[in-house]
């Protein structure tokens, strides 16, 4: 594997950008440190942080590198900062820059990577795991497969409990989506599983993983009764746990394991 430090330009952003890349390699001597030989085209994940990360930081706190390393597939990790994965009220059109941008700039950074909606995927933790899973129920005809670790996946709810912790003080969401109401919207992923299946389209398969002592918990739940209500494809699992790295990494690597099935379903 191949571990790559890049920064370019978005020209959505207006500014230079930083993302971390893992990519397969060919190699004549496969071995358990350098991992598999693999032909291109590549299967992609695009791995999103979380509200206090960036795009090193699932390298620096988590084996993610090791555990794609006999898989085949690359790992693509962008810096969001604090955007939520929106288009900002005040602020910087993240969503636009991470659902449309990016992968026009990683494909043709990277030409070996396929640009097949079926090999494609998305993942994250936390605010990443809210991002991975609005790619997916977005844009459902461009991914097949995205996954939730600790997602915070009711942002509407969310916003209500930290007003209501603090009622005069500043969250940051008023940067981030202003006045505008989330219940509805666009970066509603209740409203957008929705409306998805309102239009006839198939979701891609969905991954979710929440700690049940987390603070996220009872979003998950809601979120995950509301899909299998509307008869979603998908796999929850949970287990003791909170809001750390230490499951992160781990379930990083049940994501990539689970992504691999689904490659080895779809030969």
């Amino acid at each position: 594997m191949a571990f790559l430090n890049v920064d370019c330009f978005s020209q959505v952003l207006s500014m230079s950008v930083n993302m971390s890349v893992i990519l397969p390699q060919r190699l004549d001597i496969p071995n358990s440190v350098n991992g598999g030989s693999f032909t291109p085209p590549y299967p992609v994940l695009y791995l999103l942080h979380g509200y206090n990360g960036d795009h090193t930081v699932w390298a620096r706190r988590t084996s993610v590198e090791r555990y794609a390393a006999d898989k085949g597939i690359a790992i693509v990790m962008p810096a969001a900062h604090l955007s939520f994965y929106a288009d900002m009220k005040l602020g910087f059109k993240y969503w636009t820059f991470i659902s449309q941008e990016l992968p026009k700039i990683c494909h043709d950074l990277f030409p070996q990577l396929s640009e097949a909606p079926e090999k494609t995927f998305a993942a994250g933790l936390s605010m990443g795991g809210y991002g991975a899973f609005k790619l997916g129920l977005a844009l459902p005809e461009s991914f097949r497969a995205v996954a939730s670790l600790s997602g915070a996946v009711d942002v509407a709810s969310l916003m209500d409990r930290m007003k209501n912790q603090n009622p005069e003080g500043l969250s940051g969401f008023e940067y981030i989506y202003g006045d505008s109401p989330i219940a509805g919207s666009d970066n509603d992923l209740f409203a957008l599983a929705g409306r998805a299946k309102a239009e006839g389209k198939k979701l891609p398969k969905l991954y979710q993983w929440c700690g049940k002592q987390d603070f996220l918990y009872e979003d998950n739940i809601r979120l995950r009764d509301y899909l299998q209500k509307m008869g979603a494809d998908i796999t929850y699992e949970e287990a003791d746990g909170d809001h750390q790295w230490k499951y992160w990494d781990s379930g990083s690597e049940r994501v990539l394991g689970w992504i691999q099935g689904i490659l080895e379903e779809d030969k």
